[in-house]
């Protein structure tokens, strides 16, 4: 079922892999600290301004072996509304790929972006700034989710998102 924004719901968040990873993540360097920080802050504070939403490719992401704090990382998501990775969305990564929106063989990436795309959300929420919340990709995405006939949502990191003063 497709979700799009209401004015009487909280606008909707699609909420991508790295965005739990930096929550759980450790490790000490200054940017992953940052991301931390700013993850948590806007966790603690700012997500009851919105409807979150996972998909089950986060779960699998979430599963692989070599993910770090993997049972803290799962516990986040539990609260989450999940979609289903279906059909549809799978033709839509295959698209992606086709005009070189995403890289081809590896579908993560492009299937968080279908997922929020098909779903209507009204944001998608990374740190993946190579591929996602990228400036430079925002006008390749927008003109084939066009073309395709899909919403884009808004795509950004955490320290973008604050809800009211969106």
């Amino acid at each position: 079922m497709a979700i799009g924004y209401n004015t009487a719901m909280k606008p909707t968040v699609y909420v991508e892999t790295s965005v739990i990873g930096a929550m759980v993540d450790r490790r000490d360097d200054p940017i992953t600290q940052a991301q931390r920080t700013f993850t948590l802050d806007w966790w603690e504070n700012r997500r009851d301004n919105f409807a979150l939403f996972i998909s089950d490719a986060v779960i699998v992401e979430l599963n692989r072996s070599a993910f770090p704090h993997q049972d803290e990382a799962l516990a986040l998501v539990g609260e989450m509304t999940m979609f289903a990775v279906t059909p549809e969305i799978i033709r839509v990564v295959h698209e992606y790929q086709a005009h070189l929106v995403m890289p081809q063989g590896s579908m993560g990436d492009a299937t968080h972006l279908a997922v929020a795309s098909v779903n209507k959300m009204d944001y998608l929420l990374t740190w993946n700034c190579r591929h996602l919340a990228n400036p430079n990709k925002v006008r390749h995405i927008e003109t084939i989710n066009k073309q395709l006939g899909l919403h884009t949502p808004v795509l950004l990191t955490p320290e973008m998102l604050w809800g009211n003063e969106v």
